[in-house]
Parts: C-alpha cells; structure tokens; sequence
C-alpha cells in the first residue's frame, strides 16, 4: 500500500495525502477548542480510520461531524468507518447516494455497469485495487442535509460549506476555514468525468470561477492534487477562463484554441494545457 503522509496547515487544520492507485482523494480534519469536522469520509474504511487514527492520537477518537463534499465513491465508501460521527452534506449529494443503494460490488456486477456507461473504467479499476481482499462496501447515507449554505463553529475555528456544483459533480460542495484563510476545493474545479467524453463547459467553469473566487483564501486544496498556492490557483483559474474563452471564440475549433493559446502565453503547450483544451472541446 502506498503511504499516506498527514500534513498540517496552520493551527487548526491537517490533511492527509492523496493516493492514486486506489484513488484515495484528499482528506481534511479541522480541529476546534469545542468539536472536530472531517472534510469526506475517504474511499475506504482504512482510509478514513487510518487518517482519523493518525490525527487524533488518543484511543476511540473519532470527528465530532463529517461533511462529504460530494457523492462519487472516493469521498463517502469511507462513511460505515464513522458510526458516532454527525454525517453532513448537501441535499443533491443526499439524492445521488440514494441512487447507489441497489447497486452490488462484485466485480461482475461493477463490469456490467462500465459496459453500459454508468461507471467508469478508472472508477472500476481502483475499487477492485482498493478493496482487493475483502468487499464489504456499504452506502451510508448522510444525516443532516442543506441547500445552499451552512456554517459550523468549531471553537475559535469557522467552517463555512457552501453549495457551488461545476462540471465534476453538480452536487458539489466547497468548506472554507474562515481563520486560516484554506478553501477545500475537493474535485469541484475538475471536469466531469461520468459523461461520454471527459470534458469541461464554458459556462459552469466560469460561473464557478467566479463562486470560488468570492473567497479570500492563502491555501487551496484540490482533492487528487497537492495544495495550491493563492498564486497557483490564480494560474489554474486563468488557464481555464482563457481556454473557455477561446472555445467560446473559435467555435470549439482544437487546433484554431491551441494555436491561440500558444500565441497568447507565448510558448509551447504543457500536457496539462493540451489536455484542458481538449476537454473543453469535447464539452462544446
């Protein structure tokens, strides 16, 4: 199994690293003087005890609250793990789990449903790595619901879950630690990936943009990456509104967007850059 490493930020907040084989995304714990929130609730039960055994050192801890930022599997298989702890999330992502219930996990079953579209290979693959020796998965569904917004005071600490959708998941849900000024991004800023074609649109990336922007954040975390710098989520942001921009522009025209791009930044495309453009063709 690759290792995990917990990192701290400031003085209430701690993550532990994410894990691509198994597709183990981000997950966030914000320790108050008064209760403890969890940000997700991992792709496993050893993901979210592992991280909460590590975190919070005395035996039987657990979170007081654990908000899920949104329904894909890598953020709420974790939940079974938490029995005593306030579960939270959206009412959209509420509605989305719900529609997992019937669903079973044998290898068969997950196969079939990669053949007709509702899962995706990569998604397929990193279940059966992460649950390889035993498949005890259940679908716990959240307690407390909300719409749009809520807050949580956690003694001396402020947790602000707001309700901002995007392409990746339109139950998407973004926490912001008021006072260490951290904006959990969990997947919200990735393009969708349970379509036909992985792709980005021009009019909810600029709209989120805007959504995430309204927050004075020093440090972003997006969920499968490291964390961002203000600098560094500013380079992701305009790279995404230039690219939508430019889509918008040039009718979805690839190689009229590449060119483009190129001239405007002056140099030759990363990876990363093709690829964005790529999805945000394959959106419009």
């Amino acid at each position: 199994m690759t290792t995990h490493t917990i990192k701290k930020i400031g003085q209430t907040f701690s993550y532990i690293t994410p894990v691509s084989l198994t597709d183990r995304p981000i997950l966030g714990m914000v320790v108050g003087n008064n209760k403890t929130l969890m940000i997700d609730a991992g792709n496993s039960k050893d993901h979210a005890n592992y991280f909460i055994q590590r975190n919070l050192k005395h035996e039987n801890a657990t979170p007081d609250m654990v908000v899920l930022t949104h329904w894909h599997w890598d953020h709420i298989f974790g939940l079974p793990a938490l029995p005593d702890t306030v579960s939270i999330a959206s009412a959209k992502t509420r509605k989305e789990m719900e529609k997992l219930l019937p669903f079973s996990w044998s290898d068969e079953a997950i196969d079939e449903r990669v053949r007709e579209g509702t899962e995706i290979e990569f998604c397929a693959k990193a279940i059966k790595e992460e649950y390889k020796n035993h498949r005890e998965i259940q679908v716990v569904l959240p307690e407390v619901t909300f719409d749009r917004r809520m807050e949580i005071d956690l003694g001396g600490v402020t947790c602000i879950v707001q309700h901002v959708g995007g392409d990746h998941a339109a139950d998407s849900v973004i926490v912001y630690v008021k006072e260490e000024k951290i904006l959990f991004l969990a997947d919200c800023i990735y393009p969708k990936m349970y379509a036909e074609k992985v792709h980005y649109t021009m009019k909810e990336t600029l709209r989120l943009l805007d959504e995430l922007e309204a927050f004075d954040a020093d440090t972003y975390i997006p969920s499968h990456q490291r964390p961002w710098t203000k600098e560094e989520f500013r380079q992701e942001a305009d790279k995404l509104r230039v690219i939508a921009k430019y889509t918008d522009l040039y009718g979805g025209d690839r190689q009229r967007i590449v060119s483009e791009y190129q001239a405007h930044l002056n140099r030759e495309l990363t990876e990363d850059e093709v690829e964005t453009i790529a999805y945000f063709v394959n959106g419009y």
